[in-house]
This record gives C-alpha cells, structure tokens and sequence, in this order.
C-alpha cells in the first residue's frame, strides 16, 4: 500500500518527537535506532527510510524548528510594519520558544555538536537556507523604506544570521537568569549595535575598506620581484616532503609488524658494537688513506 504524502510527513515528525523523548531520557549513545522505531510504532527497517542514522534526526529537528519558527514570525499580526531590528528579534525569540520545551534535548545535541562537529554538518540544513532567505528580504524592506543605507550583502548577511542564532542558543542554554532575562538583553543589545551600524552604512564601509586593502596587497604580492614566488616555492616543498614525515597508509601494517624483529630493523648496530655506516658512503667506515705503506713510494716519487 502506497504512502501519501500526508502520511509520511506525520510518520516522520513522530520518528523526531520520539527521538528527542527517547534521547532527553536515554542520551544520545544510549538510543538506538531500533529504539526509535518502536516507540515510533514502525518497523525497524522502515525508520531507515526517513534518516539514514541519529545524527540525521537531530538535524531534522533542528531542520524542523527553524522552519516553525519562521511561519511563526511571519504570520505575527502586523509584522510587515516592524522595523528591520523589531523583525529580527521576533525571529529570534520565535526560535528559542520552540527551543525551550526541549531544553534538556538542545543542550545534548550543543554537546554532541562540539563532539563530533563534522557530523552535523555532513549535510546542510534546508531550513538554513529559508532563514537567509528570510533576512535578506528584511534587509531589502529596510532599505527599500529608507530605514538603512544601501546594503551590498545581503546574502552573507543572511548567513552570518545563522551562525549568530547558533552563539545566542549557546548563550540561552547557560543562562541562569529569571525568565532568561541575560539572554533577552543580549539579543536587543547586538541586533540594536547591527542595525545601527546599518543605518549608518559602516557595515558597507568597513567591507570597502577591508576589500581595499585585499586588494592592495594582492596587487604588491603578484608585482614581480615580490615575495609571492618565495612563499609559493615554499609551500611546494613543504607539500613535497609532506609525505616523507608520514608512512604511507598501506605500509603502516608491515611498518608495525616489521618493528617487533629486530634482526629487521635498520638501526640496530652491528656486531662490533659501532652504528652501520650508510651505503652511500662506505669509506667513511674505512681507515684514513694516509695509514697504507702504499702512500710511501708516491711521496719519493715527487720527490
């Protein structure tokens, strides 16, 4: 019997909640995917089809806040007339509303991001792109009203949102303040700091500035006679010997059992207890030319 859509997209928000019950009681390591499944009311194997593995379920709840949280924001009454700061601390708090009932789950997946970092970012968020979508129309209403200067970046704007919301959530998890109030002044204090710097368009002027300087210094280092040749020969030999610090990844088996012989091992000295000489070089082990009877005859011949 075929799914619809309908079906599969309760079947899999009762995966995540069940996860994230199981998980908050459980911790991450001791639930398993079996575990979720069953309190899902689905076949051990069916679950697979949803998320490949745990780390995926938490990224499809966060994936599935973030998208909450946006509609939220954005079916407030009245909300197209807020300013550019009055929109950003909405979206904002709408995040962490949805954040706050599994408090105890967040701060476990915060955990096992700093643990394991290149698992959660395996595969990016589709809910990350929403929000910078998001704020970069903000960004276009503000200035579009003449409530900032002209704007340049919205896109990396909209980005850098994300990763702010990240510090804030951190923030908010060990903030111990009555009602969270730390964390409310934090957020009115920065977005107020950004959208005045907006206003007076030193956010453009800063990023003037630092792409002027880039490129300065790329004009000078690529003039010739510069030091752009030095560096980039230094950093081919460097790439070159890279290799030779390090046994190769398909010898490393016969280096460790080669190791336990020592009959093998090309340091061990030999039996009149001096070190082996190099093969290169097998008269530096030989006595001085000087010692043979043979250097007497040349001496009364040039004589």
């Amino acid at each position: 019997m075929k799914t619809t859509r309908q079906q599969q997209d309760a079947t899999r928000r009762q995966i995540v909640a069940s996860a994230v019950d199981l998980m908050t009681r459980q911790g991450f390591d001791g639930t398993t995917m079996k575990d979720i499944a069953r309190a899902a009311g689905i076949g051990d194997a069916t679950i697979y089809k949803y998320f490949p593995t745990k780390d995926r379920i938490v990224l499809g709840y966060l994936d599935d806040v973030a998208h909450q949280a946006l509609a939220d924001t954005l079916q407030t009454p009245g909300f197209a007339g807020y300013a550019l700061q009055e929109k950003l601390q909405r979206l904002t708090d709408a995040v962490l509303e949805r954040l706050l009932a599994d408090r105890e789950f967040v701060a476990q997946v915060r955990g096992l991001a700093r643990r394991s970092p290149l698992s959660m970012l395996a595969e990016p968020l589709a809910a990350r792109q929403s929000l910078r979508e998001a704020v970069a129309s903000f960004l276009e209403a503000a200035e579009a009203s003449g409530e900032i200067e002209p704007c340049d970046f919205k896109g990396l704007a909209g980005g850098l949102y994300t990763d702010y919301l990240a510090g804030v959530v951190t923030y908010w998890l060990a903030d111990t303040s009555d009602e969270f109030a730390d964390t409310t002044q934090l957020v009115d204090l920065s977005l107020g700091v950004l959208v005045q710097a907006l206003r007076g368009g030193l956010v453009n002027r800063v990023l003037q500035l630092g792409g002027f300087v880039l490129r300065s210094q790329m004009a000078r280092m690529v003039q010739h006679g510069s030091g752009l040749m030095g560096m980039l020969h230094m950093a081919q030999q460097a790439m070159a010997s890279a290799p030779m610090d390090r046994a190769p990844a398909h010898t490393a088996a016969a280096a460790s059992s080669t190791a336990s012989q020592p009959s093998e091992s090309p340091r061990k000295p030999s039996k009149t207890g001096k070190p082996r000489q190099p093969r290169a070089t097998p008269k530096a082990a030989s006595p001085a030319p000087a010692a043979k009877p043979a250097a007497t005859p040349r001496k009364r011949k040039s004589a």
